[in-house]
């Protein structure tokens, strides 16, 4: 059970309503529940060891949540991993202390580590798909872990299994509780994962990046969740994540990490003030926002450097625009801008005139958008894919999953038309039903006055040098035993644009190039490189045979938001270039407030309001719209709103509602929203919408905003 500083913290907070004084009057006056000194943690070989955690001092404080971010591959994960003693089979921790209050948990043999883990600390992974046993059902493995934890029969357990759901916000818990993970949505699967974390009542809990898979308004709840458990019991929060706006928004203190190493640590309020490390102001100004759409973004050059190597002076020291020559050789100390405020930094020694290495930055100065569209080059009328429900032995067809039910929209040259909605809204499918990659059941799609679901196989072929496609996860779209070469010269060779091997493999090199990429790259294999490369290199696949039309399908979702900046800068620089149009499928809406010029909202197959960009993030209408808007996380307080919590999970395809198809779900719903599906309103030449209830009400953003 907690200690009764949290029990007392508990009842307090209860009983008051200012929540935020009480929690920060604990962190006051509490000593830290967490303390971490000097850690230290090698993987791999004796010889060469790498050291993805190097030195690592922190301390968390009861009730509050500390966030740990940075980059893919800078320690994050393996730190959290070396506070439970959960390090792969070749990691070992040489240095350093980890002390939860008075117990020291490097000296801890593993049997009584073991009660430790789940119960004073519990640990939320990243993907709950691949953290739970898919052939076991959700309530038995909430109550293999309510047992590890607690001597309770199995009457008393199988109790506590719905009160754990209950408490984690999961509707139904009994019904759930016997169902299997494939059954539950991302955000179901999450709170179960946060369910089996609480079994054990933890005094700190560690989510790792528990939010990047999920939409913005499964996230809200999620974290709405965190926040509401952190105020009932006490319990202190690690969050690790590259989230900025998630962090803005959540946590109290926060480190930045960089090659295993903290380089600053602050309040969050006096990080986003003023970043004080020239790393964290440039992952500040690598965010996409409205105003930066005259220039492109910030980027930090080059990749986190490996640690298999040993280090002589700043680790950041071969990105950093402010390099110094004392950088390269001598380590840098802590510094402190303010009381409450370090950083590692030569830039804050006192010997530099103005020490403002995190003063933000707007980005590389370039020409804006192509705002002069052309003529349109696609028009969908009507589009419908819909999926087949077989039953029985005879496979009899006994229903159809309307995955896209009715879509309409343009997209002319030159222009990037956004898609945005929750996960299972259907907009990979529309963008597959475009490309003919899947049958469509129904409408009209043409490019260029060429209506393409007429047409067969072969005739299909000679337009899709004109139509390409982006992937989300650009490993799973590279075939992993071809040399990165033959991958972007396959379209050259089926398509027969350029037979000749030798001028292939130049013009390979040429779109490498393009892309940002060397030309040796073409002689190494997709597993060689980062995300954030391999994307690049699916972006010079898809340039290949010169296409007027691109499906960007979530490219840049899994992505540091660094590298995210990159990528973005190049989509720019491309449409520009090139002319080209994009179809860009995401629910990231800071990318789409920087990269779009129109929107299109979907629920549920359908697309609901649709407008320019300025008309949709400025203006929006439809109650889903405002929902979304509002989940946004941002990292400034003047853009932040009252989140509109969207209770529940999107309808099955299978079985749309009756009537408007978000009714059961939204804020503002009515009885007549229940009778039918609401027809087209046309707000002005550009912007339309689905809702019965337009024009009722506040026009235009929340007013919670």
């Amino acid at each position: 059970m907690f200690p009764a500083t949290s029990r007392r913290y508990a009842t307090t907070v209860r009983k008051d309503h200012n929540h935020k004084a009480a929690k920060q009057f604990l962190m006051n006056n509490a000593c830290p529940l967490l303390r971490v000194s000097a850690l230290t943690t090698l993987l791999g070989s004796e010889d060469r060891p790498i050291r993805v955690v190097d030195g690592v001092d922190l301390e968390i404080r009861r009730g509050e949540t500390f966030a740990l971010l940075g980059e893919s591959g800078c320690g994050k994960s393996m730190t959290a991993l070396s506070l439970m003693r959960l390090l792969p089979s070749s990691g070992r921790i040489t240095k350093g202390s980890v002390r939860l209050g008075d117990t020291e948990l490097l000296e801890l043999p593993e049997r009584t580590m073991r009660r430790v883990r789940g119960g004073r600390m519990g640990m939320i992974f990243q993907e709950p798909q691949t953290s739970l046993n898919p052939v076991l059902t959700v309530g038995r493995q909430i109550a293999e872990a309510v047992r590890l934890r607690e001597d309770h029969s199995r009457d008393r357990t199988l109790k506590r299994v719905p009160k754990l759901l209950r408490a984690v916000g999961i509707p139904d818990p009994e019904r759930r509780s016997g169902e299997y993970p494939h059954q539950l949505s991302g955000g179901m699967k999450q709170r179960v994962m946060i369910a089996m974390a609480l079994a054990g009542t933890p005094e700190l809990l560690i989510a790792d990046e528990p939010t990047t898979a999920l939409d913005v308004t499964i996230q809200a709840q999620v974290l709405r969740l965190l926040k509401g458990l952190q105020r009932e019991t006490g319990m202190a929060v690690l969050l690790i994540t590259h989230d900025l706006g998630v962090v803005a928004e959540t946590a109290d203190r926060l480190a930045v990490m960089y090659a295993g190493q903290i380089l600053e640590t602050a309040s969050v309020a006096d990080f986003f003030a003023r970043p004080a490390h020239p790393y964290s102001g440039k992952l500040m100004a690598s965010l996409p926002a409205p105003e930066k759409r005259a220039g492109a973004l910030a980027v930090i050059p080059g990749r986190v450097p490996t640690l298999d190597q040993p280090f002589q002076g700043c680790r950041f020291v071969d990105r950093c625009h402010r390099v110094m020559d004392r950088c390269r050789d001598q380590e840098p100390a802590w510094h402190a801008p303010s009381p409450k405020h370090r950083v590692r930094c030569h830039l804050w020694d006192g010997s530099e005139p103005t020490a403002t290495a995190g003063s933000k930055e707007s980005g590389t100065k370039g020409a804006a958008p192509c705002d002069r569209m052309g003529k349109t080059v696609l028009r969908v009328d009507d589009l419908k894919v819909h999926f087949p429900i077989h039953k029985g032995v005879f496979r009899r067809v006994v229903g159809q999953v309307k995955a896209v039910d009715g879509v309409s929209m343009d997209l002319r040259a030159g222009e990037t038309l956004a898609l945005v909605g929750e996960s299972g809204c259907g907009k990979t499918t529309v963008g597959k039903g475009i490309l003919r990659l899947i049958p469509s059941t129904g409408g009209i799609v043409r490019f260029n006055g060429t209506d393409l679901t007429r047409l067969g196989g072969r005739a299909m072929r000679g337009y899709r040098k004109d139509l390409q496609i982006i992937f989300q996860d650009p490993f799973a779209a590279m075939n992993p035993r071809m040399l990165v070469g033959d991958i972007v010269g396959e379209g050259l060779q089926t398509l027969r644009i350029e037979p000749n091997r030798a001028k292939r493999l130049e013009r390979v090199h040429s779109l490498l190039d393009r892309v940002g990429m060397p030309a040796e790259a073409a002689d190494r294999y997709p597993h060689e490189f980062s995300g954030g490369q391999r994307q690049r290199i699916c972006i010079a696949r898809a340039l290949a045979v010169e296409p007027k039309v691109i499906v960007c399908d979530e490219p840049t979702s899994a992505l540091d938001v660094s590298v995210q900046a990159q990528i973005l800068n190049l989509l720019q620089q491309l449409q520009r270039d090139l002319g080209l149009s994009y179809l860009f499928i995401t629910h990231n809406l800071s990318v789409v407030s920087y990269l779009a010029h129109a929107v299109a909202v979907m629920y549920l197959g359908r697309i609901v309001e649709r407008g320019t960009v300025t008309e949709i993030l400025d203006a929006p209408r439809h109650p889903y719209t405002k929902a979304l808007l509002s989940a946004v996380p941002t990292v400034d307080p003047d853009r932040r709103c009252e989140v509109i919590q969207l209770e529940g999970d999107m309808p099955s395809p299978s079985q749309p509602p009756v009537g408007c198809h978000f009714h059961p779900r939204c804020p503002e719903t009515g009885p007549e929203c229940a009778r039918a599906y609401p027809t087209e309103t046309r707000l002005s030449p550009t912007h339309t919408l689905h809702c019965v209830r337009v024009g009722e009400g506040s026009q235009g953003k929340s007013d919670r905003c």
